[in-house]
């Protein structure tokens, strides 16, 4: 059985440490405590007994199963089923990296079942134990505890990406191109699923906060509660201002790229009509020294005194002509 940790507690403090589940079941009847197990990447068959031990949800634990699910709160007559996104940042990559977590909370039990390593539930475990009286308030303090885990653990993600988007604008003006529009849409996909892991949170626990006093939850637990959905709520809001910024950001991007297109093409068509211009002005007296280049007996100018400076000065007249007359169309 692939269970990370396993504890029966009673008013708040570990009582026993069951080395299997038979033990664990033994020791709740015994001392009518509250048992806690988790589980990582549990097998069909080991969660499903599991499941028929605390009357589990068999939707709740097909999708504890398969995996893959949105955040999302779920009550099945007594119990409560908890999908949670767990999120952390990769600095070497600059990605973001998700878990998935599933807490199923009863009124004397509570089974967590992950299928990555975050969340740190060992360090839950170890802040409820050091505050005993907020353990004793039953499932739904640890409930309380993972919730602010998971959302205290997406500061440190807001953060780094934040600091991506930080680099992208201090890259727009200098940098642009193909490489950063893939880079900045690449990023607004990480903050859009980031959006998705944090704000279903908001949902939830305004529905827990709603239920709190039908199904009698501590009034210090909900004011913790309250603290974890402002937590919330800021971090969507952050996120809600890093995708508009993105958005933006990609925009002035497409902006920039057609504006360097535009001056490199204006550029190029300016290239061209100075080369177009001066062939044409080389072309003037081309054409003059070829026509009379030509080997013909009979030929007016050739027995004409002036024929030769004629010549010339037409073809330093026809020069003349066509670089003013370009030099005014600013082609020079």
């Amino acid at each position: 059985m692939p269970i990370i940790d396993s504890a029966v507690y009673v008013d708040g403090h570990r009582i026993e440490n069951p080395s299997s589940l038979d033990q664990t079941f033994e020791y709740m009847e015994a001392h009518g405590g509250m048992a806690w197990i988790g589980l990582l990447r549990p097998s069909p068959e080991e969660l499903e007994r599991v499941a028929a031990e605390f009357s589990l949800h068999p939707l709740a634990v097909e999708d504890a199963l398969t995996g893959h699910q949105r955040a999302k709160l779920e009550r099945y007559g007594q119990n409560l089923f908890t999908v949670l996104r767990p999120a952390r940042y990769i600095d070497e990559t600059e990605t973001v990296e998700f878990g998935e977590l599933h807490v199923f909370i009863g009124a004397d039990f509570v089974v967590t079942v992950r299928h990555a390593e975050v969340p740190d539930l060992a360090r839950v475990r170890r802040r409820l134990e050091k505050n005993p009286d907020l353990l004793a308030r039953g499932p739904e303090a640890v409930l309380y505890a993972i919730l602010d885990e998971v959302v205290d653990q997406y500061d440190p993600v807001a953060r780094g990406l934040q600091n991506d988007v930080d680099e992208i604008e201090d890259g727009l003006f200098s940098e642009g191109g193909a490489d950063l529009t893939q880079r900045i849409y690449q990023l607004a996909r990480e903050v859009i699923h980031f959006q998705r892991a944090v704000e279903p949170l908001r949902d939830m626990l305004e529905a827990l906060l709603r239920g709190a006093d039908k199904y009698g939850v501590d009034i210090e637990l909900q004011r913790s509660l309250r603290d974890v959905l402002d937590h919330v709520l800021r971090q969507g809001e952050k996120l809600t201002a890093l995708r508009a910024i993105l958005d933006n950001a990609l925009t002035v991007n497409a902006t920039l790229v057609t504006q360097r297109q535009t001056e490199t093409s204006l550029e190029q068509n300016d290239q061209v009509k100075k080369i177009s211009g001066w062939a044409a002005i080389l072309f003037g007296p081309s054409l003059v020294g070829a026509i009379y280049g030509m080997n013909f007996r009979n030929m007016p100018e050739l027995d004409w005194t002036f024929g030769y400076p004629m010549a010339l000065g037409l073809m330093a007249a026809t020069s003349f002509g066509l670089w003013l007359t370009f030099k005014r169309k600013h082609w020079l």
